[in-house]
């Protein structure tokens, strides 16, 4: 069966935006979230993830994933740990990565 690819884009919620609102519950679920990340890329669900690096409103991150279906995707992104405690929101796009760097 063929992968399918899914790329979820994050957005912080609007109060984390002023980086005095971060707390150390905050910053540990960042490194949990990355630590996930890095795991999915372990296990080879995980193309890409990453960030821009504008800290305001138009601020977003991305995660590219290859897995078996939508409901993995969603199961996945659903259990980002940034996305489960409410630090960030997330939407779900079909994708399909059409250039790669080798």
């Amino acid at each position: 069966m063929e992968k399918l690819q899914f790329l979820y884009q994050l957005k912080l919620i609007p109060s984390l935006l002023e980086e005095a609102n971060w707390t150390d519950r905050e910053n540990n679920i960042v490194q949990h979230h990355f630590e996930e990340l890095q795991h999915l890329k372990t296990i080879g669900k995980l193309i890409l993830a990453g960030r821009t690096l504008d800290m305001d409103s138009s601020g977003f991150g991305i995660v590219i994933l290859e897995v078996d279906s939508e409901e993995e995707a969603r199961r996945l992104m659903e259990n980002d740990p940034a996305v489960k405690e409410g630090i960030m929101t997330a939407t779900l796009f079909p994708y399909r990565v059409a250039l790669i760097r080798d």
